[in-house]
Parts: structure tokens; sequence; C-alpha cells
């Protein structure tokens, strides 16, 4: 019996927005660009509010370096389906680690839905492996990870509008179309959804380190703009 639960909806990109350039000095104004108005800053340390971003998603890609027939594996792979009418790829799932591939005639993959770095190649030589019974020649080649996604909850309300006020210039803020206000910075290069709630979504990461650096370089500035 199928477990597969739909497509996954894959994004490997982030919006475009104004960019956060860092300067590499230390000081109040270390993750701001020099063109920027001065704001408050606070050096900040995992031990200072004990608050880690937890990995919610990667999506990785690989290279089988073969072409494939996509209506054969269709048919005779478990958990598989395939519309070319709606998408151009085989959409397939497995249980452990529970995760989506998308596999495209090119022999090139995507693989999205692990929580961490080894989950991800776990999975997509799993499904590397599943075409290899199939009868095709393929390879696990040129593995990479495209973006991480984590998550977090500063546990206190944000002044979104205070904060667009004075970060425009790396923000977009539209709450009728969309409730989180968007900021974007240049390094790491991570975009960050917040939300009034104190929840935090960063991603465009290609490594864990970067949602970690971005969260503690965000995380004084949401301070400065806590709701009373």
């Amino acid at each position: 019996m199928s477990d597969y639960d739909g497509p996954p909806s894959v994004s490997l990109s982030a919006p475009s927005l104004a960019e956060l350039q860092p300067v590499p000095t230390p000081g109040p104004s270390s993750y701001f660009s020099m063109s920027s108005p001065a704001v408050p800053f606070t050096p900040s340390t995992p031990m200072d509010h004990g608050i880690e971003p937890t990995i919610q998603n990667i999506v990785s890609t690989v290279n089988l370096a073969c072409r494939l027939d996509l209506k054969q594996i269709a048919l005779h792979a478990r958990n598989a389906e395939y519309n070319p009418k709606r998408f151009a790829a085989v959409i397939m799932r497995i249980r452990e680690p529970r995760t989506t591939a998308l596999l495209f005639n090119s022999g090139k993959m995507v693989c999205t839905g692990a929580k961490s770095e080894a989950e991800s190649r776990l999975a997509a030589r799993k499904y590397a492996r599943v075409v290899q019974k199939l009868g095709f020649p393929a390879k696990f080649t040129e593995f990479k990870i495209q973006n991480m996604v984590g998550s977090c909850d500063v546990k206190f309300p944000i002044r979104l509008e205070g904060l667009y006020a004075q970060h425009g210039q790396f923000s977009h803020y539209e709450p009728e179309l969309f409730p989180g206000l968007i900021y974007r910075m240049l390094m790491p290069k991570i975009v960050l959804l917040i939300f009034v709630s104190g929840k935090v979504v960063l991603t465009g990461a290609k490594d864990r380190k970067d949602i970690t650096d971005a969260f503690e370089c965000i995380y004084p500035i949401l301070k400065n703009f806590r709701k009373k």
C-alpha cells in the first residue's frame, strides 16, 4: 500500500530582497552595512538565551549519471507517481528516513524532507538503489545540500512594524499579503521569516552553522523590538 501524501513543495531559492551586508569589524555595527542607521546591538551567544534553531527540512540534489525512463520507474517502483502533464518528474517516497524524491529523465534527483545532512544522504542513496534495482546504471554522484530550513521560537512577541521601520532596507513586510516579515542577510546568506508571535523560520542555508550564525545575529535585534 502506498504511503504517498502528494507532491512536496520544494524551493531552492530565496525571495529577492534588499541584502544585509555585515562589516567584519567588532562593535555595535558589525552586522550591518555602513550605510544602515545605527541600531543598538548586544553580543549574544547560545548560552545567553538557550535557544537553538531546529532543522525542519533539508533539500539535496544528486546526479545519477544516466538517463531515466520515468514511465518504467513509475510502473515498477513502489510509492511512485508520475503525471507528466502536471510535473516532469517521478515523485517517489520512502518511510525511513521519511523523505520525498523528484526523479528527472536527465538523471538528476532532488531529495527533500530530511531532518539532517546524514538523513538526506542516506535517503538519496536509497532512492539511487531503487533506480539501480530497476535496471538503470545509476551512480551516486555530485551529492550536494541545496537548502536547509530551520525554525525556533524566541518566546516573546515582536513589533514587526517597528522592525520594518528601522530595517526597511533589509526587509519586506506586507501584512495584508503575508503575516511575517521577510528579512535577508548577506553573510551568512540567509532569509528569515519573522512572525509577531516570536516564531522565526530561517531558510537558504547550505550549512547548519549558517543557520546558527544567522540566528545569533538576529536575536539581539529582535530583543530590541520586543513588545512590552
